[in-house]
């Protein structure tokens, strides 16, 4: 019993030594606070300077302001909510998806206009068009017409003959019809020609009768059988016209079946085929109209 009471004697001695400092501590403490409260008018304040004061004020404010702009929920559901989705937001997300879906389509676009483009110039020779060239014929007034009236608009060519007994009525229906589709966006912007592979029964006033079933725009071109021969060469269209046919004679003529487009210099563009519908030939002429930076005749 001696060895366990000897041994806390030192720590009972640094308990009372300890004791009276914490009541003069408090003692202190006290007084300081009757003093702050109560004021003598002996000992004055000192006044702080106006940007010693402000320097304190600053922490205060910052504090405040954190806390203002800190987000409160009003309800634990709306707490968890907010927990779960993080930074991202309905709104974020929307904006996301239609920045998405422009870029998509503005690299669509650009893509299908770097493809016609190819398109066109794949179409152009050095110095000289593969398909088309000049020519010089008569129309279905029994008026000269070359390849330069052609020059500032799209034209649209077809070559055929008047006594065809199915396939050119048929693609003259489709051609009224892309013609039409194509003026409704663009007035006057492309010319529809029919030029005649058969010179020797299709003269001007023929033309002028037959393409009017059609449509009263259409434009007729004919010739000789030599300027008809060369025309139909440079624009490689297929021809098998008898050179020497006599006057009532009954045949018939075998041709390409296309629609030859031409863009306002004279240049050969695309061919359009029977594969085309009206609505997708339309569509594919006013999509190389806008990517035209050329000159239009006014």
């Amino acid at each position: 019993m001696s060895r366990p009471l000897a041994a806390s004697q030192p720590l009972l001695r640094t308990l009372a030594q300890s004791r009276p400092r914490a009541q003069q501590c408090q003692r202190f403490l006290s007084t300081a606070r009757r003093a702050a409260s109560s004021p003598s008018p002996r000992l004055a304040r000192p006044i702080l300077p106006s940007s010693s004061s402000s320097s304190l004020q600053q922490p205060r404010q910052k504090c405040l302001n954190l806390e203002q702009r800190r987000y409160k929920a009003k309800t634990v559901e709306e707490a968890r909510s907010r927990y779960r989705t993080g930074p991202f937001s309905w709104k974020a997300g929307v904006l996301f998806v239609l920045t998405s879906a422009g870029l998509v389509w503005y690299f669509e676009y650009e893509k299908k206009r770097m493809q016609r483009r190819r398109v066109a110039e794949a179409n152009k020779g050095v110095g000289k068009a593969k398909v088309g060239g000049d020519f010089e014929l008569v129309d279905h007034d029994g008026n000269a017409f070359g390849s330069k009236d052609l020059r500032g608009r799209y034209s649209l060519i077809y070559f055929g003959f008047t006594h065809c007994p199915d396939i050119c009525p048929d693609e003259l229906d489709k051609m009224a019809r892309m013609f039409d589709l194509v003026e409704e966006q663009r007035p006057g912007s492309i010319t529809p020609v029919f030029i005649t592979c058969d010179p020797e029964r299709d003269d001007p006033g023929t033309l002028k009768s037959y393409l009017k079933e059609f449509h009263p725009r259409f434009l007729g071109l004919t010739g000789t059988y030599e300027q008809i021969r060369d025309v139909c060469k440079a624009y490689r269209v297929y021809f098998s016209t008898p050179r020497d046919a006599k006057p009532g004679q009954d045949y018939l003529v075998d041709h390409s079946i296309y629609f030859y487009l031409m863009d306002p210099e004279g240049d050969f563009v695309e061919a359009l085929g029977r594969q085309h519908s009206p609505e997708q030939a339309a569509k594919v002429i006013l999509e190389h109209m806008k990517d035209w930076r050329g000159r239009w005749r006014e």
